[in-house]
């Protein structure tokens, strides 16, 4: 393999697990605060279909990424009114959200199907992006790529050194001592829902801007349900989301590779890979109790503050 076709191959991989890692990312943070939202495709699709219509309309990424987050925060915030607010079952309410999302995203993009724009901007940095093997690897992405890293290490930094990232993880793993020591719960768990909405809307608003430049609906084709099983491959540690995004993103790309070189396998067998590695990974993760531990004691837990 010469070094252009390997540096492209590395390039296609971090563009396909790009989106994994951000929607994954935001999906952590919920989950830490012990909130369990299975509604990360629909906030995604919603993402990606108002992301793109508004840098249509606007002629700028930058707007259509803005929209983007704002419509999966909004989708976000309707879930936190429901489960944190309500303290409706949080699986009933993510599965609800995912299907709502999935019907208003198509409803919404109707008039965008079909047309097409000008990919994200990509750095150009004159002798640095030019560099072998990691020239365009590492100076020259778009701003999608290097947004997605710099959330990660704000993540980690406030997950494991700020008082607020200890304060959040301490009402994922007990709401009700938490409460007791007077932090506010309820408070905690929408915000992180909201940064979760704002990850999975950006998440998808670089699919339909960056990585395909065009709406379509369905585009998202199940990589919200991957997100949601990478939080568990990476025992909810935000360093360790990055390796399980490429991970993922690497059989997308081999599954892709493979279907160009004419096996003879069915394309439709070489598609079902990345979901493939996702069980696969899963099942391997479910052998270490160890690793399983490492989930907030709350997940998925409703909390009503005592009167």
């Amino acid at each position: 393999m010469s070094p252009q076709v390997f540096e492209l191959v590395l390039l296609t991989i971090v563009t396909a697990s790009m989106p994994l890692m951000i929607a994954a990312l935001g999906e952590l943070v919920a989950e830490r605060a012990g909130v369990l939202n299975l509604g990360v495709e629909g906030m995604m699709i919603m993402g990606a279909a108002i992301g793109f219509a508004a840098a249509y309309l606007s002629g700028s990424p930058f707007i259509g990424a803005l929209a983007g987050i704002a419509a999966g925060m909004a989708m976000a915030a309707l879930f936190g009114l429901l489960t944190i607010g309500l303290a409706i079952n949080q699986v009933a309410a993510g599965l609800a959200l995912t299907i709502f999302g999935v019907g208003l995203s198509g409803l919404l993009g109707s008039d965008f199907v079909g047309l097409k724009r000008e990919g994200s901007p990509h750095l150009y940095v004159p002798g640095l992006s030019d560099l072998p093997l990691i020239g365009k690897l590492v100076f020259g992405e778009d701003g999608f790529v290097y947004a997605g890293f710099l959330l990660v290490a704000l993540a980690a930094l406030f997950l494991g050194r700020s008082r607020a990232g200890l304060a959040l993880r301490a009402v994922g793993d007990n709401p009700h001592s938490a409460h007791a020591l007077g932090l506010p719960v309820r408070r905690t768990r929408f915000l992180a829902v909201l940064f979760g909405g704002a990850c999975a809307g950006l998440a998808g608003a670089y699919l339909s801007l960056a990585y395909t430049p065009f709406w379509s609906p369905g585009m998202t084709a199940g990589r919200g349900w991957i997100a949601l099983a990478l939080v568990v491959f990476a025992s909810w540690r935000p360093w360790r989301v990055v390796l399980g995004a490429l991970l993922f993103g690497g059989a997308t790309v081999l599954q892709l590779h493979a279907q160009a070189a004419s096996l003879g396998l069915p394309g439709q067998l070489m598609s079902a890979v990345p979901y493939l590695a996702t069980i696969l990974a899963l099942m391997a993760l479910s052998a270490g109790t160890r690793r399983n531990a490492a989930a907030p004691a709350a997940l998925g837990q409703t909390f009503v503050a005592p009167r």
